[in-house]
């Protein structure tokens, strides 16, 4: 009997460690592309035919004649009615008017990007050059077990090249 006591003993105290360790949080399986994106401003775009954008960082540079796509925002289209916090839940897109680019690099790091966007405008004139200096946004969206994100925006716009806010 004696033994059978210090069996449930141990038995018991193993269990305890082990019900105050957080539990493991899954992580969504979205691979990050090392990309420098440019959006053109909506009252920008309709100038714009075309964008050459060049980005350097750590020494590497990249370039290239973006593709360039209709921009668009997400539109909130609600809950179901007393659906709870797994019910369903919808959205769509709409157009927002601005153009959207993406430059593929090597590796995106949290150093400086020195950027440079040229282009032709809607008849064909050159569009002036911008140049940019700026540090990349590097967050946790999923929390920090998860891996940072580090992303490199652009907008451009009449006035010039700026960082994406």
């Amino acid at each position: 009997m004696r033994s059978l006591g210090v069996l449930l003993a141990v038995v018991t105290t193993s269990l305890i460690p082990s019900a105050c360790l957080p539990e493991a949080v899954p992580c969504p399986a979205i691979a990050q592309a090392p990309v420098v994106a440019l959006t053109v401003a909506a009252s920008y775009a309709p100038s714009v035919k075309g964008i050459h954008l060049k980005a350097c960082q750590d020494g590497t540079c990249r370039e290239a004649d973006l593709e360039l796509m209709p921009g668009s925002v997400s539109v909130d289209l609600g809950c179901e009615p007393a659906s709870g916090p797994d019910g369903t839940c919808s959205a769509t897109s709409s157009p927002d008017g601005t153009l959207r680019g993406m430059l593929m690099m090597d590796v995106l790091t949290e150093s400086r990007i020195d950027a440079t966007a040229t282009g032709t405008s809607s008849v064909g004139a050159p569009l002036p050059e911008r140049k940019l200096s700026f540090m990349p946004k590097a967050a946790y969206p999923y929390g920090e077990q998860c891996g940072k994100f580090i992303t490199a925006g652009t907008v451009l716009d009449a006035d010039g090249l700026r960082q994406e806010s």
